[in-house]
């Protein structure tokens, strides 16, 4: 496990980011790619429709959002498509 860690770390350096700390507050921010569906779901798309422009399931772009929703205090997507988060809009 820890050789897996340590090269992904490395491939991280490689496109010039890096690994964010597990702490309590991480937990509560966005990932970048949870601000992207944020993005995605403002401009009104469903879920296979942001599975596709991101190369993922419908059912991870659904995992993400239960994980914003929570993230948020939020519980619906209409609630998140009216909600002001982190600069978003």
């Amino acid at each position: 496990m820890l050789a897996f860690a340590r090269r992904a770390a490395r491939e991280l350096r490689s496109t010039g980011e890096s690994a964010r700390r597990r702490t309590a507050q991480a937990a509560s921010e966005l990932t970048p790619q949870e601000a992207h569906i944020i993005r995605l779901v403002r401009e009104g798309l469903t879920n296979p429709e942001i599975g596709a422009r991101l190369f993922i399931s419908p059912r991870t772009v659904e995992w993400h959002l239960r994980k914003i929703f929570v993230k948020l205090g939020l519980t619906s997507r209409r609630r998140l498509q009216r909600t002001t988060t982190n600069g978003l809009g």
